[in-house]
């Protein structure tokens, strides 16, 4: 019994070492001398490499990659901007079709960047801030820490395991014990994803100021988020999330405390001026009325109307008016159905030429019993669209 009490003293002491053992907050703004290409280390780190060599080649393949030479030549350009030509040339950019907030990298230099994330964000630094952000991750080589703490702590609890199984047969009831253990081995694991989430936020920081992009910029992606996170909520009717409390388990810390920590930063970092907005519209215009239907396409309407508002600011353009319009719309109540009529009446005051939106007037004023006027408006976008894919089935209704 002695030997598996020390051994259960080693066990806890080793949980606490690895708790004590977080990063202290980087105060140094500079951007650290380039290194070059990390190259894998031993076994662990060359079978991750493979591993992530795997996947790559099946992403290289996927059918939710996008092709287009020019938009992955601009992301690929605010990336090299952001963190610099040496570093970038180490990273293989794929813009992925898929309408969700999000950005990845791994540790062989693969970054994904999803086209939900090209929707959300309105300029070049916004993107910028989230780009530096998933760099970051890979030159601080998070992922492969994270791997290695991982064995490391499921070979801990193995052990423990172990122990409770041979204080059993001694008569000790070890079972709390071992779950204490789990719980506290498992929580240090997620407080370390925590603090590599803030020295990303930080180093990321540092690349986008130092690249001059508006320091402001990355908070703002974050208030972003929030907010569209609170409108979904509001609009299905469940409770708004709160962002000033942070889960035991939490593998991220709250998008409140990132917001903040980025603003303090842009007060204290100097950056520069640039935005970009109107280079960043260009690369996104061939792609944006794509990317809002499958935001659409997605059912939120909450996030969906939210999102809109934030992308117009005071400039309503016909393509922005026309989403909005489908996503009142899609949602059905009477009265949506009034307000979708009148915003697709607005679209055509402003471009004659969308004649998609006769047809969603046309279908929101059948349903609201207007049939005349409903029939025309069809009537109008089948003489423009007679190749239509819903042409038949849009011509039983006005027949």
């Amino acid at each position: 019994m002695k030997a598996v009490a020390r051994l259960a003293a080693l066990l806890t002491a080793l949980v606490a070492a690895s708790a004590s053992a977080a990063p202290e907050k980087d105060t140094d703004w500079t951007v650290p001398t380039y290194s070059g290409p990390y190259q894998p280390q031993g076994i662990d780190e060359k079978g991750l490499w493979a591993l992530d060599d795997d996947y790559e080649r099946v992403l290289r393949d996927s059918r939710l990659v996008i092709r287009d030479e020019s938009l992955n030549a601009y992301v690929r350009g605010v990336l090299c901007r952001t963190v610099g030509e040496d570093r970038c040339r180490s990273v293989r950019v794929y813009v992925l079709r898929v309408p969700v907030f999000n950005a990845s990298m791994s540790p062989n230099g693969t970054m994904r960047v999803f086209s939900g994330l090209l929707l959300r964000v309105r300029n070049e630094a916004e993107l910028a801030s989230v780009l530096g952000h998933e760099f970051a991750h890979f030159e601080l080589r998070h992922t492969l820490a994270g791997f290695k703490r991982a064995r490391s702590s499921s070979d801990l609890l193995a052990w423990s395991a172990l122990l409770g199984a041979t204080a059993a047969r001694f008569g000790a009831t070890n079972g709390q014990s071992y779950q204490d253990l789990e719980i506290s081995v498992l929580g240090t694991l997620y407080h370390f994803k925590r603090e590599d989430e803030r020295a990303s936020d930080r180093l990321g920081f540092s690349y986008m100021a130092a690249a001059g992009y508006r320091s402001s910029a990355a908070a703002d992606v974050w208030r972003g988020v929030m907010n569209e996170a609170d409108r979904s909520a509001e609009a299905r009717g469940k409770p708004l999330k709160r962002y000033d409390g942070l889960a035991y388990f939490a593998s991220h810390p709250t998008n409140l405390e990132r917001a903040d920590s980025l603003s303090l930063m842009a007060n204290r970092v100097p950056g520069g001026e640039v935005d970009n907005v109107e280079a960043y519209r260009s690369a996104l215009a061939p792609w944006f009325e794509k990317f809002l239907a499958d935001q659409l396409a997605e059912g939120d309407f909450g996030a969906t109307d939210y999102l809109l508002e934030r992308l117009a600011g005071n400039n309503w353009t016909p393509e922005l008016l026309f989403a909005k319009a489908e996503n009142y719309r899609n949602r059905g109540n009477p009265r949506d159905l009034v307000t979708a009529a009148g915003l697709y009446r607005q679209v055509l005051e402003k471009d004659a030429g969308k004649v998609e939106a006769h047809r969603g007037l046309g279908l929101s004023l059948l349903r609201t019993g207007e049939q005349s006027a409903g029939k025309e408006a069809i009537s109008k976008y089948l003489k423009s669209k007679p190749d239509a894919p819903d042409a038949s089935i849009l011509g039983t209704m006005i027949n």
